[in-house]
């Protein structure tokens, strides 16, 4: 978390709330969170600039600057990126502070492994955590062929198959995990063992339940917010995640809990067969 109907839920809503603002100042509270360049250049960079765009890759959060820079916002786990009129007391665990001319942009995060990088236009191609993203799923460069061949190349399971940036870019633990049941596949299955047509039903299901996280404002199970500081709503439309125990809403059987490659994995034992 947040994955990516949660980055484009925060991504929609700052594109018509700050677009066009400028950066007056910033006041950094945890150093740490500035991965580049050093805190105190970071700060000089920024200040003045007019925030001309803002867009999404994969989970990263993608700002256009005025003179040709770029900010780019990695959420991690538990980041919240929120936008407030108000200038009263911070929030607990606050790190970050973009001051707007209306308004400033907070960064909160209770686990501190958010990041945030300043760098310039011309150096983003160079910029490793973009450039080795796969496609992203909702456009047209997720294709039924790029996704077939890759599943046939792959001998890992399908579950981190799926959680694979390079392969496919915006996908985390919530949908890889509604997205393998909607397509009725075990999480612990072989990706290049899959058939055409499970293939196929992945692939449906991929781009499915990510747009029903879009359409829901992301999912709020502990630490997600959108940009307004309002959760998502698509925790009540889950099928099997954080449902263990529970039954299954198509056949009634208890969904189970499992690791796979160190993630917790909820999945059906009935629908999903391995």
């Amino acid at each position: 978390m947040p994955e990516l109907p949660e980055v484009e839920t925060i991504k929609e809503q700052l594109s018509a709330i700050i677009k066009g603002l400028t950066i007056t100042d910033v006041t950094i509270y945890l150093e740490k969170v500035i991965a580049a360049p050093a805190p105190a250049d970071f700060r000089r960079l920024i200040r003045g600039r007019k925030i001309l765009g803002v867009r999404r890759r994969g989970k990263f959060l993608l700002f256009t600057l005025g003179g040709g820079y770029l900010l780019v916002v990695h959420l991690r786990i538990s980041g919240q990126l929120v936008y407030e009129t108000e200038k009263g007391q911070l929030t607990r665990h606050t790190h970050l502070v973009f001051h707007l001319d209306r308004g400033r942009l907070r960064l909160t995060d209770l686990r501190q492994f958010s990041r945030v990088w300043l760098l310039p236009l011309t150096a983003q191609s160079q910029f490793k955590e973009l450039a080795e993203l796969g496609p992203e799923p909702l456009s047209d460069a997720f294709t039924r062929e790029y996704f077939f061949a890759e599943l046939k190349q792959s001998r890992r399971q399908i579950k981190p198959f799926l959680l694979d940036q390079r392969v496919v870019a915006g996908i985390g633990n919530i949908y890889a995990d509604e997205a393998l049941f909607a397509a009725g596949i075990h999480p612990a299955r072989r990706a290049g063992e899959l058939s055409t047509s499970e293939g196929e039903a992945l692939f449906t299901a991929v781009r499915a339940v990510l747009r029903q996280g879009v359409a829901h404002r992301g999912t709020s199970i502990r630490d997600y917010v959108d940009a307004t500081g309002t959760q998502g709503s698509h925790q009540h439309f889950l099928q099997v995640h954080n449902r263990a125990g529970k039954p299954c809403p198509r056949c009634g059987t208890k969904i189970e809990k499992i690791k796979i490659g160190g993630r917790g994995t909820y999945f059906c034992p009935y629908c999903q067969p391995l």
